[in-house]
């Protein structure tokens, strides 16, 4: 891929052409995807107030903080016979401290009126995240009388139905198919309209709940709120009979959203769920019911999900950095005067906020564009894949759920074989400048980077900028100290790779006697939310959980998606392969020729293609080292025939990708336990599992030690040692 190109290149006119297009999200909608909603980045609720007060000479940067400031729904009713309580004071959260927010309505200006409609609209039931205290100007003008969400299940069909006003924002745990009826609403930084398919949306215990926010539309003039008003109406009276629609249809007004919420029932959640210990996996944290925070509406319920209230998590809380570093790089996209797309490196230490940060990005690029590239450095804990393997995919639907719910096929992978890289840097390099030359330059390049960024681990980020030609750099960090040095222009001059040294080398794909390129762009992100730089301390958050989680989403795709019948993974025919028609390696570790196979049964191998033939004698063909290459997908390798020399495979990948493998090769990556330990229809002792085992032999004692844990007798021997 070329770093830089002209205006006048033809690329970069079929960027224009590809940004222009219309976004694959509609379905029989009229309106343009590229419409003056859109342009504005992230499409919040404040710009017809904006307008309305005159405040378009304003800085940007005023606005900004204007547009993102986000109501947080902390009430919800059951029954549309519950009438609204008035309010007379609100409390305002800005970066973790509450502000009494008291109403006052001395003034009946013009401003006073918009500031007035704007606060009615956006600080709905109690909650709302302000990104500055300057904004506690909004609590001069607050109204006194705050309405609930309406909502009303359809037994006969079984949905529900929720009227919204604008700035109403319902935060909630549960998993649900969401349709924009009427009017648009936000998710993660994806706007749905109505037109649009539905969208399967996921909020589990194991990360940051989801919140659905009500969009006003600011194409809506006076003229027309009767005629808007008529059309919700008539949405209602389509998917709802006489009796419950009748509330409902007497507080709607033209600039009301109205959704449909259906219950979600597909492989992937019976799967998880069909484990016991998975069963309250899209259910309330530990944390959540200490503290009381569910809503008991039994219109959301029906359908799966359960509403937070004002003392429980309230979803997403960005700080002042956060939001100007996301909205600055959506605005790149959209300018056309950029001669080359944006290729944007987003790095930081664990537990930063660095993958929800990317997460929200890419949703909220596509509502600009119709694909965005990822490309996934990040070998522990991977967005689209199984863990171990590093990846180049083009996404075109939002992220609406946690990396285990959206496990999908990459355009090109390669598996690493382990959970980090610190064992092989160089294969680790070389392995992401194989998926680079790829990469096609025609739309937005996002790079997700691991969380080391000390010693080594920032000499790779270091040789990343170098050889992606990157544009924009974003840091995250946390806490009063740097985890890391910052990435500037500045310092990347004098800085040190592991593979590359001052003064930098050409990006790939550029000629040796070209000029560097430009300065790429440093933004940082201090991360301000609760537990930042510190480990999840509930179930399904720790490391190794995540990636058993991503695992088991990644061979859901082998149950039938039309039964809710439960095959575990031994119910399922393997493939047979010839033991001399693929050839077989280990990544992590030397492995004895004679014990390979021993090592490699009941294991889970990546499902590799090899650019010669393989081509053996009746018995197994071992590698000698490990090769750098392509990979579809991964499988596991149920059991080795020797009498009959084959290979018993089980995968998800479909049989045409299947007939191009002919290498195995064995990663440091395990099975979960879950896989193994829940066998159903199984007479006397699972396979692989025994009781009967002597850790006397040399190596079966191994032990699996978690970072950050002590065991009981190292601590004692160090004690007994000073005393």
């Amino acid at each position: 891929m070329k770093a830089q190109r002209a205006s006048s290149h033809p690329k970069n006119t079929l960027r224009n052409v590809i940004k222009k297009a219309k976004n694959p999200k509609w379905h029989g909608h009229n309106k343009s995807l590229l419409s003056d909603d859109h342009k504005q980045s992230l499409s919040l609720t404040s710009a017809r107030y904006e307008n309305q007060m005159g405040h378009s000479g304003k800085s940007s940067l005023k606005s900004q903080r204007i547009q993102y400031a986000k109501a947080v729904s902390g009430r919800t009713v059951s029954s549309p016979l519950t009438a609204a309580p008035r309010v007379k004071a609100l409390a305002a959260h800005i970066n973790g401290q509450t502000k009494s927010l008291s109403s006052s309505g001395d003034s009946d200006t013009e401003d006073s009126q918009g500031w007035r409609s704007y606060a009615q609209s956006v600080l709905q039931n109690g909650k709302q995240t302000i990104p500055d205290a300057e904004e506690s100007l909004l609590s001069e003008h607050v109204g006194e009388e705050i309405e609930p969400f309406l909502t009303q299940f359809d037994h006969t069909n079984n949905r529900t139905l929720m009227v919204m006003r604008p700035g109403q924002t319902l935060c909630f745990r549960g998993k649900c198919l969401l349709t924009c009826l009427y009017g648009r609403v936000e998710v993660f930084g994806f706007t749905i309209e109505e037109g649009q398919q539905p969208y399967p949306l996921y909020s589990p215990a194991s990360h940051c709940p989801l919140t659905i926010t009500a969009l006003a539309d600011s194409s809506l003039s006076t003229k027309n709120r009767k005629e808007g008003r008529q059309e919700a109406k008539m949405v209602v009276r389509k998917y709802l009979s006489s009796v419950p629609r009748k509330h409902l249809l007497n507080e709607m007004d033209s600039d009301s959203c109205v959704v449909l919420l259906e219950a979600l029932d597909n492989p992937l959640t019976r799967f998880l769920t069909s484990h016991s210990q998975l069963k309250e996996l899209f259910g309330l944290s530990s944390k959540e019911l200490r503290s009381d925070s569910a809503v008991d509406n039994s219109a959301l319920s029906a359908v799966g999900l359960m509403a937070l209230n004002s003392s429980g998590n309230q979803g997403l809380i960005t700080s002042r950095s956060y939001r100007d570093a996301l909205h600055r790089l959506v605005q790149v996209w959209g300018d056309d005067e950029c001669d080359r797309c944006p290729i944007i490196l987003v790095y930081g230490a664990k537990n930063s906020g660095k993958s929800t940060f990317v997460r929200h990005l890419i949703n909220s690029l596509l509502n600009q564009t119709t694909s965005v590239e990822y490309l996934e450095c990040d070998v522990g804990q991977t967005e689209f894949t199984p863990p171990g393997c590093l990846s180049l995919t083009a996404v075109t639907e939002p992220l609406l759920g946690p990396p285990f719910t959206h496990q999908q096929e990459p355009r090109h992978m390669v598996y690493y074989g382990q959970a980090d890289c610190q064992s092989d840097l160089d294969r680790y390099l070389e392995s992401l400048k194989s998926l680079w030359r790829h990469s096609s330059g025609d739309m937005p390049v996002i790079i997700n980077t691991m969380g080391w960024v000390r010693g080594l681990g920032f000499q790779l980020l270091v040789d990343l900028v170098r050889f992606f030609s990157v544009t924009h750099v974003v840091q995250l960090s946390f806490g009063e100290t740097s985890q890391c040095p910052a990435l500037t222009p500045e310092f990347l001059r004098t800085a040190h790779g592991w593979q590359t040294h001052p003064p930098a080398q050409p990006a790939l794909g550029q000629p040796e006697n070209q000029e560097a390129p430009h300065s790429h762009v440093f933004l940082s992100i201090h991360s301000e939310f609760e537990g930042a730089g510190s480990s999840g301390e509930m179930r399904h958050q720790r490391s190794n959980e995540l990636r058993d989680l991503a695992l088991m989403g990644y061979f859901s795709q082998m149950q039938a998606p039309d039964s809710s019948l439960i095959r575990p993974l031994h119910c399922f025919t393997p493939y047979q392969v010839s033991l001399s028609a693929v050839a077989i390696g280990v990544t992590h570790c030397d492995v004895a020729p004679t014990h390979i196979l021993y090592a490699a049964n009941a294991s889970l191998v990546g499902l590799c293609c090899l650019d010669e033939k393989v081509v053996g004698r009746g018995g197994p063909m071992l590698l000698s080292q490990t090769p750098i290459c392509p990979c579809v997908g991964l499988g596991v390798l149920r059991g080795v025939d020797m009498i009959r020399g084959l290979y018993l495979l089980v995968t998800p990948v479909h049989p045409t990708l299947l007939s191009r493998v002919n290498c195995l090769l064995l990663g440091e990556i395990s099975l979960p336990k879950a896989l193994l330990t829940i066998q159903s229809g199984v007479e006397g002792d699972l396979p692989y599992i025994t009781t009967d085992y002597s850790f006397e032999l040399t190596g079966a004692g191994k032990l699996h030690i978690f970072k950050g844990l002590s065991r009981p007798s190292f601590v004692r021997s160090k004690t007994s040692s000073k005393v």
